[in-house]
């Protein structure tokens, strides 16, 4: 049976919509138990009677704050994702989640767990909601903002593969993200990484940024700089979306009646641009799946988070990516 390990305190709300993420994935999934970590007088309280024989409380109180720098990480031998991190790294637990500290997150995992062989650095890839019936993966969003071509190739290879074996799709569709459609378009990085990922099956060259959202690509490929910039944005944009027809369904008995008639349609648009269906992002190239989840994760976030961390776990994701790297970066 698997065993996840939970860093419980990390999150900008404290240990409750963890735990309570926690429970909610062990009510639907019976084939996996939990080490949560963090303080164990307040986790005691929180899970029920009934989930203590699934779920092992690691003890420790230190805790990293988003204000901490990342650097700190490596001396803080008892915070709770520092102990989560040693749980994966001695094999006490097959995949680790955290809503905590996404800076300290990525660094003990690179430097604890280590990189798959082959990678050079590891990437964090996210689900873009399309206008079709399906995501789009993005990486890297953040992990690296400085790339050459020969990390785009990689994260191009672990995209695809990620796509495969956990996302459960058939030939997917790489992407490099661009200034324009033409093989001439881009900086010189993005240029010889056109030539490179070329190689692989299923490229379809270079996109713009609003082939992200149309469901044509599977996996699309760009630096950590450019990946957070459209991440955010993309937030930004669907939040506001929000606001501008509450505002303008306000102006009108008319635009209310059709409110009542929209109310599906608008049920079903919160759903696919909610990050908490998608749970967090996986850190792709480290030897175990590490999902990092929002600060802000709600109970439902937490739950699909854990998923795709026993999603990963239960797949040959790790060996596919080293036996892709070998052939295509050989």
């Amino acid at each position: 049976m698997l065993k996840i390990a939970v860093d419980a305190m990390g999150g900008d709300f404290g240990p409750q919509p963890i735990i309570d993420g926690l429970i909610a994935a062990l009510k639907n999934n019976n084939k996996f138990t939990a080490i949560a970590v963090g303080d164990e007088e307040q986790l005691t309280k929180l899970i029920p009677p009934q989930y203590m024989n699934r779920i092992e409380i690691l003890h420790t109180e230190d805790v990293i704050s988003m204000s901490d720098s990342a650097t700190v990480a490596l001396k803080r031998k008892e915070s709770t994702i520092y102990k989560a991190i040693e749980l994966v790294r001695n094999g006490d637990a097959a995949a680790v989640v955290s809503a905590g500290h996404s800076g300290a997150s990525m660094s003990l995992a690179t430097l604890r767990i280590g990189r798959i062989k082959g990678v050079t650095r590891p990437a964090i890839a996210t689900l873009m909601p399309t206008s079709e019936n399906q995501n789009t993966l993005v990486l890297d969003v953040g992990a690296n903002v400085d790339c050459d071509a020969k990390n785009l190739l990689e994260f191009a290879i672990m995209g695809q593969v990620y796509a495969e074996d956990v996302l459960e799709l058939d030939e997917p569709i790489i992407g490099l993200l661009s200034n324009g459609e033409e093989e001439s378009k881009g900086n010189e990085v993005t240029k010889e990484a056109y030539k490179l990922i070329s190689k692989l099956p299923n490229f379809a060259g270079n996109i713009e940024g609003a082939d992200i959202f149309k469901g044509t690509i599977d996996v699309v490929v760009c630096d950590g700089f450019v990946g957070n910039i459209v991440l955010k944005t993309a937030e930004g944009v669907a939040d506001t979306i929000g606001l501008i027809l509450k505002k303008n369904l306000k102006r009108s008995l008319i635009s209310i009646a059709g409110a009542v008639l929209m109310r599906k349609v608008f049920k079903t648009l919160k759903v696919r641009v909610d990050y908490a269906e998608y749970g967090g992002a996986p850190l792709l190239g480290v030897k175990a799946p590490v999902i990092i989840a929002h600060g802000k994760s709600n109970p439902k976030a937490i739950k699909n988070a854990i998923f795709q961390a026993i999603n990963a776990a239960s797949s040959n994701l790790n060996q596919d990516i080293e036996d892709r790297l070998k052939k295509y970066k050989d």
